[in-house]
């Protein structure tokens, strides 16, 4: 795919993102959490808190979802499908000013991480909005300024996950969608089908979304120009081939372009 473009990785990174440790929470660190419902089971997500966090201060939140793992392709591209590997909240904060959470996919029996596609949805919905309140509550997350992002299967996330209920709806202030898009093709998993992801696109509601892809944008503009979803979408072509979330740790004019909207988003 995108054969004719060149491989990101002759530019050089700029940033590094955090590895995830074991410990309490602090700046500057990103940590492993077991909520205390999954005691005893491999269930986490991962929490970093800014090397600028002070408690009693308002932060906006990262939320992110990972792609689909074990993934490699032709290119030298991998994806593990793991919270811990995760890049984009990193990169699009510079680690700075943002509480970042790699969110799970939770599988059928509620005892792992799924790493392909989505598990049990309920549970992985229930996870993620009690997650949320719990890391604006705890931490100084903003309510009102959380963001979804995610990459690849993450990236479907954004409107399959993120927009499949009110409840679930309600907590995102804008959306982050780098390589895929809920709708455009169809994937053999529940609700994969076009039909059902223009009705999660109804609750939209007009919030804005960068959608961005390796190549070309083209497809997913063509697919909700024909939705006929009005939105605030701002598109974003990669001059690259390269089917990562690693790009975001490069000194590129798309990830300048990026923060800029972010920044013009949490402003409104």
């Amino acid at each position: 795919m995108n054969g004719e473009w060149p491989d990101i990785r002759g530019v050089p990174t700029d940033l590094e993102t955090p590895p995830m440790e074991a410990g309490e929470p602090a700046p500057g660190k990103r940590v492993r959490v077991t909520r205390p419902e999954y005691e005893g089971t491999e269930v986490h997500h991962a929490l970093y808190l800014p090397v600028d966090w002070e408690h009693g201060r308002r932060y906006p939140v990262l939320v992110e979802y990972a792609g689909n793992g074990p993934y490699s392709d032709a290119n030298g591209d991998v994806c593990t499908g793991r919270v811990e590997d995760c890049n984009l909240g990193y990169g699009i904060s510079r680690g700075e000013g943002f509480i970042w959470v790699c969110l799970p996919y939770i599988n059928e029996d509620g005892r792992q991480n799924q790493r392909q596609w989505w598990g049990d949805v309920e549970r992985t919905l229930k996870y993620c909005r009690e997650t949320v309140r719990r890391v604006c509550e705890e931490f100084g997350g903003d309510p009102g300024a959380v963001v979804l992002a995610g990459f690849s299967r993450g990236a479907i996330a954004c409107n399959y996950l993120g927009l499949r209920d009110e409840e679930t709806a309600g907590l995102w202030r804008a959306f982050m969608v780098h390589s895929h898009y809920d709708g455009v093709r169809k994937w053999e998993h529940a609700d994969g089908d076009r039909d059902s992801a223009g009705e999660r696109l109804k609750r939209l509601r007009g919030r804005p979304q960068f959608i961005s892809h390796e190549g070309s944008t083209e497809a997913t503009e063509r697919y909700l120009e024909e939705v006929g979803i009005e939105g605030d979408f701002t598109f974003c072509a990669l001059p690259y081939r390269n089917h990562t979330d690693g790009w975001v740790l490069r000194d590129i004019p798309e990830r300048e372009r990026l923060r800029r909207w972010l920044c013009e988003v949490l402003k409104r």
